[in-house]
């Protein structure tokens, strides 16, 4: 686990480095990504400029609550928790497993998985809807290429 870790940080400095000759140098560069459209272009990350993420998380409240108030208080930790799983997977990306089952040239089972591991820091909520039990949080980071150079 460790190996692997140490392994995907040196890949992303790499990546970032080479990036830093290759980009053009303005102030932002936006990356906006839903999860619903996957509408992203994966821009360079130069040393001179930061690269602002915004995603969209969305959570349901539960069918029996106690209060109003707690429909709403979980609805919007689970866009939150949305929210974050959807930064995560842009930034370090989504493991896919997959397996398949087959018998007399006949797909019998299909099974994939998703992970994704990551430590999410520094992101603002930026605006916040609950609507007909639906809470919709957009939350931004700003990454900036001193956070990978180290």
């Amino acid at each position: 686990m460790k190996y692997s870790v140490a392994l995907a940080f040196l890949l992303t400095v790499s990546t970032l480095q080479a990036a830093l000759f290759a980009a053009n140098d303005t102030a932002k560069v936006r990356c906006v990504y839903s999860g619903t459209d996957g509408n992203c272009v994966e821009p360079a990350l130069g040393s001179t400029q930061q690269l602002v993420i915004t995603v969209f998380g969305q959570g349901v409240a539960p069918s029996v609550t106690a209060s109003p108030a707690q429909a709403y208080a979980l609805a919007k930790r689970a866009a939150l928790a949305d929210g974050y799983r959807q930064i995560a997977e842009r930034i370090r990306g989504v493991h896919v497993e997959g397996q398949d089952s087959v018998k007399n040239m006949m797909l019998q089972r299909s099974t994939v998985r998703t992970s994704v591991d990551a430590m999410v820091r520094g992101a603002n909520v930026m605006d916040t809807t609950f609507k007909d039990g639906l809470c919709e949080v957009e939350l931004e980071i700003v990454l900036s290429y001193s956070q990978f150079s180290h």
